[in-house]
């Protein structure tokens, strides 16, 4: 939303204050006023940006932009943590819920994913270790989970690149590296699969 903070009946400050929490939008102000209070007032209040007028439209059209992809990141992460079941006995793994599974190999392979996702993992070593078939662990760990292997290891991997993403100073190919890709190029196809958009266009979205 776009507003002023001048305009009949209400200003664009109390028409935020009145409609806080019934909406989770982002919000540009525009005022003729270089006020301190103003600014404090719509910082407060969440304001992505504040602009003085005259205003300048490509800096307006380039705020518009930014925004519209910090949303697009939102509404992805949304739809990824929408794949959760909200259920009071899920078992939450960095952003994914299934239920605590009942076959122990199951346990053991989910074990094993969350303690050494940015090593090499193999169904076929796993196969070897926990004394079952491969074909037996990909029909029981897809029962269980709802995933396969890969694609649970996949998205395991992702949901902690964005949380290292967010909140380092790593290098793109450092948290593909750190999160058991090897593969760079292999990381941004699997990261745009799963989210929607790539690694660079995910952190400028955060800035």
């Amino acid at each position: 939303m776009v507003t002023d903070v001048r305009m009949p009946f209400a200003s664009g400050i109390e028409m935020l204050e009145q409609s806080r929490g019934s909406w989770d939008g982002e919000v540009i102000i525009m005022s003729g006023y270089d006020e301190f209070e103003y600014a404090k007032k719509a910082i407060s209040l969440g304001v992505a940006e504040y602009f003085l007028k005259p205003l300048d439209p490509d800096e307006l059209a380039q705020a518009v932009r930014k925004i519209a992809g910090r949303l697009e990141v939102k509404r992805t992460l949304k739809k990824l943590e929408g794949l959760q079941r909200p259920n009071t006995d899920m078992l939450p793994l960095d952003g994914m819920s299934i239920r605590p599974p009942k076959n122990r190999h199951v346990a053991a392979m989910i074990e094993h994913v969350q303690a050494h996702y940015a090593d090499k993992l193999s169904i076929t070593d796993l196969s070897e270790s926990l004394g079952a078939s491969v074909s037996y662990l990909n029909a029981k760990f897809k029962e269980e989970t709802g995933y396969t292997f890969n694609d649970f290891v996949n998205r395991y991997r992702i949901r902690k690149s964005l949380s290292l993403l967010g909140n380092t100073n790593m290098k793109v190919y450092e948290v593909a590296e750190a999160v058991g890709f090897q593969d760079y190029k292999y990381f941004i196809q699997v990261f745009k699969k799963y989210i929607g958009t790539s690694p660079m266009k995910f952190l400028n979205a955060q800035l």
